[in-house]
C-alpha cells in the first residue's frame, strides 16, 4: 500500500481552517467549529471524522460486493458521530453510527452477499484504526440487506 501524503491545516480566521491535500490536485476543505466558537462554514473535525470512516466503509463493502461480481449500482452512506464527555469532562467522539444503503442488481447469491456483509469492515483501515478509542456501529440497509 502506498503511503498516504501529509494534508495541510492552515488557519483562515476565527476557528475556520483551510485544509490542503499536497497530493490530491489542488483538492481544498474548508473545516470550521459551530457556534459559539465558528460559524460552521464548513464541517468540524468530528464531522470529518465520521466522512473518513463513511468513505472506507463505503469503498470496502464496494470492493468486496464487485470481487464477488455483485453488480453494484451505488451506494449511499450516511455516518453520526456521538459527541460526549469523558471521564476527565472533555469532549469526544464517543460512538459514530454508520448506515451503509447500497444498490446491487437483482440476480445475486446470497451467499456472496452474506460473505462481503461478514468481512468487508475487516478491510477498512481508517475504522479498524478508529474502533482502538471509539465505538462504531455499522448497519448495512437497502438493497443489499433486502437480499438476505
Amino acid at each position: 500500500m502506498e503511503e498516504p501524503k501529509k494534508v495541510v491545516a492552515e488557519l483562515v480566521e476565527n476557528y475556520r481552517f483551510k485544509i490542503t491535500f499536497p497530493d490530491s490536485a489542488g483538492t481544498i476543505l474548508y473545516m470550521d467549529e459551530p457556534p459559539p466558537l465558528g460559524q460552521a462554514n464548513g464541517p468540524n473535525a468530528a464531522k470529518v471524522l465520521a466522512a473518513a470512516v463513511a468513505n472506507c466503509l463505503s469503498a470496502s463493502l464496494v470492493f468486496c460486493l464487485r470481487k464477488s461480481r455483485i453488480d453494484v449500482k451505488g451506494i449511499k452512506t450516511e455516518a453520526e458521530p456521538i459527541i460526549e464527555r469523558n471521564e476527565q469532562g472533555y469532549w469526544r467522539v464517543k460512538t459514530i453510527n454508520v448506515f451503509l444503503y447500497p444498490q446491487i442488481g437483482e440476480d445475486v447469491e446470497k451467499e456472496k452477499v452474506r460473505r462481503c456483509i461478514n468481512i468487508f469492515e475487516n478491510y477498512c483501515v481508517v475504522t479498524g484504526a478508529v474502533r482502538s478509542g471509539i465505538k462504531v456501529n455499522v448497519n448495512v440497509r437497502g438493497d443489499l440487506a433486502e437480499k438476505l
